[in-house]
């Protein structure tokens, strides 16, 4: 009887790493919902297979995507950047707080959410340097801080030096920004 718990463990265990390799970005939460077990569980499994929680994981994925950045500094981005197709599409996540908010209505300020689209845009082209030549904007709905802002970022096309570029910002898979960008790319001297 034994035996049979602990195969169920480990073929959990495999299909723990397997999932975690597919989408890093699932909570404990998620995990245990999936598995049928409780978090304990699946924190325990975390531990026993060295697998980081989920903020390591997501600064681990976004480390690698840093270093592919062309247009501007890493750090310059805001957000984590947790997906890069250089020259095609990305992704960030940014994780709104009190400070970025308006201290009556606890809505986050306008300038923080352009700030991770425009950055995530810039990051994205294939370039050394860019610069925003024209955004067209729009706020779909109030962020609240609190909330976790995912954008994702697509290059629409290349016409000489300038590149199309559309970022969309969901929150709990619902959008509340789109901006659609035009970045002219710089020759260097």
């Amino acid at each position: 009887m034994n035996k049979s718990v602990r195969l169920n463990k480990v073929t959990r265990q495999k299909k723990l790493l397997t999932l975690l390799r597919e989408d890093p970005f699932m909570t404990d939460e998620d995990l245990s919902e999936h598995f049928k077990v409780s978090i304990q569980t699946i924190r325990l499994d975390r531990l026993e297979l060295a697998i980081p929680e989920l903020r390591q994981r997501i600064k681990n994925v976004a480390e690698k995507n840093y270093e592919k950045v062309r247009s501007i500094v890493g750090t310059e981005i805001v957000g984590e950047l947790v997906d890069l197709d250089l020259g095609v599409s990305g992704i960030s996540i940014l994780e709104t707080t009190p400070e970025m908010a308006f201290s009556k209505t606890s809505i986050v300020r306008g300038h923080h959410i352009f700030s991770q689209a425009e950055s995530l845009a810039m990051a994205v082209i294939d370039a050394e340097v860019a610069l925003t030549g024209v955004s067209n904007i729009k706020y779909l709905s109030p962020v609240s801080a609190g909330d976790k802002l995912v954008a994702k970022a697509e290059v629409m096309r290349v016409r000489g030096n300038n590149h199309f570029v559309h970022v969309k910002i969901y929150v709990n898979q619902v959008q509340v920004f789109r901006g659609k960008f035009i970045l002219v790319i710089i020759k260097s001297k």
